[in-house]
């Protein structure tokens, strides 16, 4: 069965939430959102693009920072209205120099930073 990005249930702005995972380790990276297009040009480029919100364009994750993802396997949850997507990255995948974005936890009440930025 062929697959149709336009088959996915995107929110009222046309937007799906896509988590991007470590295809080898299965750390969880970062999420941001894809729109049909996003999807359909990951799928065809095998370079995990995004749709940035606060920019109103495309996003080739890596473009400008040389941190690839490199797709491996895209994955539906079963309401088609998020996305999983499994990758190879190259260097940090947060725009804040961490390997995730997922740095931050709460503790008993408090923040607590998990990772610093790699230097």
């Amino acid at each position: 069965m062929s697959f149709d990005p336009s088959s996915l249930n995107y929110n009222a702005d046309g937007l799906i939430p896509a988590v991007a995972q470590d295809a080898g380790d299965g750390a969880v990276l970062m999420m941001a959102w894809m729109n049909a297009e996003a999807v359909a040009r990951t799928l065809e480029t095998g370079r995990v693009t995004y749709w940035s919100r606060s920019r109103q364009a495309y996003w080739v994750k890596g473009e400008s920072s040389g941190h690839v993802q490199e797709l491996v396997d895209l994955r539906l949850d079963c309401d088609r209205d998020c996305l999983l997507v499994l990758v190879r990255q190259t260097g940090p995948a947060c725009h804040t120099n961490r390997r995730s974005c997922f740095y931050t936890a709460v503790r008993d009440g408090q923040e607590t930073e998990l990772m610093t930025p790699i230097v």
